[in-house]
């Protein structure tokens, strides 16, 4: 009898495999690092003026998106 080993299957990719460590990853932090620079030198006084509001919206959002790693199951078998 004939047995063939067992080969663990590769875990699913996401976003964080795509682009952590990998040339798109670093093409995407530079462009976003670019594109941060670009509107702070030239956009100061609108960011600036926008900063309450996105502060305001941080909140709610940081709480909806956050909550999702606390681990709540509700009811679910673990």
């Amino acid at each position: 009898m004939h047995t063939t080993p067992h080969i663990p299957e590769a875990p699913p990719k996401n976003w964080r495999r795509v682009l952590v460590g990998t040339p798109l990853g670093w093409a995407v932090t530079l462009a976003l690092a670019a594109l941060g620079v670009y509107l702070f030198v030239n956009h100061t006084g609108h960011i600036v003026a926008a900063l309450p509001y996105l502060l305001l919206m941080a909140c709610p959002l940081m709480h909806f998106f956050m909550h999702g790693s606390h681990g709540h199951r509700h009811g679910k078998p673990e």
